[in-house]
């Protein structure tokens, strides 16, 4: 036997015993834990009727979030040329199977565990013991598919380039360890939402946890990576790299824009917090708002009436309220909506100049516009509405007498989250970028990933470019 079939049966024979070990371990944890969970779930009741509205109406939304990853594809691969198209396919489904598995197994303990120190969470892992009811489940589930957001969104800025194992590892990376623990210190009770500013460092939807999380990981993945061959001419001017159907992202933008309404409003946890009338109006108009601002400065710009910049602006819209959409008023969801649309304009413009390439514009989009959205709650809140209820602590913003102490806390929160998902994002794909290189060949990325990477072209009766 040669050492070209030594090799490859070596490898079978360690997957097939790494897959082992897995089985053993979690059929072993699942003997451990089974006793408790029998008796936590015959002990559970059916349920009143309210208790039974709000189950639907937590599950029905994240049922819409989880559909965005439909949206997320659409817009990626319509944004991206034709030979990449499979392969955006796969990043995009692979972010939900990823993170189903990785959260449940320990990106939910991380962050809904029992708190230590304001860090991290310590309990619940596998949902073991204690954490077999209905609640926790219902619980995991809803922060499984905004953590499947959070890592969704770095794919579109490693577009075209990225080594489809390294996809695997960082996502990983994202579900278990970095989502988690920053949203732990948010919303699992840890120590940015205990700041003794204000109401502590709030974010009603995500604005920060999944947005500026994953659009920052985008912006270190990009940076390791560099920018696709033909980006950029002879002296360093940017060139334009045109996606291959703005049918497909105007599909995706609409999705997703559809799929905020289960995002926003469905954060209330409840059938019976009447907020949610607001919490929907006021994200449809910071979309319509971010839409319209792109739209006329593109127009004022270049002289053309630029459709891909304008759905990034309806996207930069609804990013940039997810965090304040409970705690404004309408006319300020508009002004928080204009000013996103310019922001991921601007941002577009700074980091092509900077030779950042991202292919659909999620760092300015996801990552500028989730910070924008953090610190809004500090300028805009109307103090009439708390933490998820009608109880105090309200959240109340500069505007409406609360001081800077509301908006300090945002600071703070927006300087640990770009510290941190930065930060920890670059050392994961710059350990990875050493250990075994995470951009494909350049004659595979000149041909398109579809084939190299995957053996199957998305239009195989069509010719692509070799751009």
């Amino acid at each position: 036997m040669n050492r070209g079939e030594i090799v490859p049966r070596i490898r079978r024979v360690s997957l097939i015993a790494v897959l082992m070990a897995v089985v053993t371990t979690l059929g072993f944890l699942g003997w451990l834990g089974a006793g408790r969970g029998v008796l936590a779930q015959s002990s559970s009741s059916l349920g009143t009727a309210d208790e039974a509205a709000d189950y639907i109406w937590v599950l029905v939304s994240g049922f819409l979030v989880m559909f965005m990853q439909a949206g997320f594809a659409m817009v990626e691969t319509g944004f991206c040329r034709a030979k990449n198209a499979t392969n955006l396919m796969a990043k995009n489904l692979i972010d939900f199977v990823i993170g189903s598995l990785i959260f449940f197994f320990v990106g939910y303990a991380l962050m809904k565990g029992a708190d230590a120190g304001g860090l991290i969470g310590t309990s619940g892992w596998l949902m073991l013991g204690d954490y077999y009811d209905t609640g926790k489940y219902l619980d995991y589930f809803w922060n499984l598919v905004f953590c499947a957001t959070a890592a969704t969104i770095v794919s579109g800025a490693v577009a075209e380039r990225l080594k489809f194992k390294a996809y695997l590892i960082y996502s990983a990376v994202v579900c278990a360890i970095i989502y988690p623990l920053y949203g732990h210190w948010v919303w699992g009770g840890g120590w940015l939402s205990q700041l003794p500013l204000g109401a502590g460092a709030v974010d009603f939807a995500g604005s920060g946890v999944v947005h500026a999380v994953g659009g920052l990981v985008g912006l270190a993945g990009a940076m390791v990576l560099g920018p696709r061959f033909g980006k950029y001419d002879k002296s360093g001017q940017p060139l334009a790299i045109p996606g291959h159907s703005i049918t497909l992202a105007a599909l995706g933008v609409f999705i997703l824009w559809f799929g905020w309404f289960g995002f926003n409003p469905g954060s209330t946890f409840s059938a019976h917090q009447l907020r949610i009338s607001v919490i929907a109006v006021n994200t449809n108009l910071a979309a319509a708002a971010g839409a319209l601002a792109t739209l006329l400065l593109s127009r004022f710009k270049t002289g053309k009436w630029d459709v891909g910049m304008t759905l990034n602006g309806v996207l930069a819209g609804l990013v940039a309220i997810t965090a304040p959409c409970a705690w404004v008023e309408g006319w300020a969801a508009i002004v928080i909506g204009l000013i996103a649309g310019v922001i991921v304009y601007c941002g577009v413009k700074f980091f092509d100049a900077r030779h950042i390439d991202d292919p659909v514009g999620a760092v300015s989009v996801h990552g500028l516009n989730g910070l924008w959205g953090l610190l809004s709650v500090g300028i805009f809140a109307d103090g009439t509405y708390g933490l998820y209820s009608t109880q105090p602590p309200y959240v109340t913003g500069l505007l409406y007498g609360g001081g800077a102490e509301q908006l300090l806390a945002q600071l703070i929160s927006v300087l640990v989250v770009a510290a941190w998902s930065f930060g920890l994002g670059y050392l994961t794909f710059k350990l990875m970028d050493k250990a075994f290189g995470i951009r494909v060949l350049p004659q595979e990325e000149l041909a398109g990933l579809d084939i190299p990477e995957h053996g199957t072209p998305a239009y195989p009766d069509f010719v692509t470019s070799r751009r």
